[in-house]
C-alpha cells in the first residue's frame, strides 16, 4: 500500500498480515482525493474505523492541519502510530484507540469542528453505518461547509437524508461506493 499523492506520494506504508482489515484500495483514495482537492488543504480530518490510517495519512500528505483517528484494534492503531513515526508526522496527528462512537463522543465533548468525516467499518458491520450517521447527525461535530464521506460496499444503501445530514454525491468504483453528506440547508 502506498501514499498516493502530496509531500508523502509514493511512500509505502505498512500493513497487517491477513484479511484483520480491508484498506481503501489505492484506486478509491485517489478518486476520494481527487473529489476533495485543495479543501484538505489546513482542515481537520477524522479517519474513523481508520484500520492501516492509510485514508488520513493521505489528508495529511495532502496539506490535512491535523487528522484524527479513530481505531479500536489494538494492532491497527499501533500501526497507524508506526506509519505516522516512520513519516515523521505524529505530532499532526491523534489516535484514538477505541470504538468509533466513543471517539465522536470524545471530540464533541471538547467542541471539536471537523472539516471531513471518513467512515469506513468493517462492511460485515453494516448497522456501524446507521449507528455512527445518527450520532453525527445529531451532533455539532461538523463544520457548516463539511463533508462526512462513507465507503461501503456499491450494494449497501444508506439513508439519503437523515435529520440534518443528506447525501449530495455517491460516487461507486467497483464494488465500492463513496456516499457524501451535507449538512442540509433546511433543518
Amino acid at each position: 500500500m502506498r501514499i498516493i499523492g502530496g509531500k508523502f506520494g509514493s511512500r509505502r506504508l505498512r500493513t497487517l498480515r491477513g484479511m484483520a482489515l480491508r484498506p481503501s484500495s489505492d484506486r478509491l483514495r485517489e478518486t476520494l482525493f481527487n473529489i476533495l482537492g485543495a479543501a484538505v488543504e489546513d482542515s481537520l480530518f477524522v479517519d474513523a474505523f481508520a484500520g492501516t490510517g492509510a485514508v488520513g495519512i493521505e489528508a495529511l500528505s495532502r496539506g490535512a492541519r491535523e487528522v484524527v483517528f479513530i481505531e479500536n484494534h489494538g494492532p491497527a492503531s499501533a500501526l497507524i502510530r508506526n506509519n505516522l513515526l516512520t513519516l515523521g508526522i505524529l505530532s499532526d496527528a491523534e489516535i484514538l484507540a477505541m470504538d468509533s462512537l466513543r471517539g465522536f463522543e470524545r471530540m464533541s465533548a471538547r467542541h471539536s469542528l471537523a472539516d471531513f468525516i471518513f467512515l469506513d467499518p468493517p462492511y460485515a458491520r453494516a448497522s456501524e453505518y446507521l449507528r455512527v450517521l445518527e450520532f453525527l447527525d445529531g451532533s455539532r461535530l461538523l463544520a457548516p461547509a463539511g463533508l462526512i464521506i462513507a465507503e461501503h460496499r456499491r450494494k449497501l444503501e444508506l439513508p439519503a437524508r437523515l435529520q440534518r445530514l443528506e447525501i449530495s454525491r455517491v460516487v461507486v468504483q467497483g464494488d465500492s461506493s463513496l456516499s457524501f453528506y451535507h449538512l442540509a440547508l433546511a433543518v
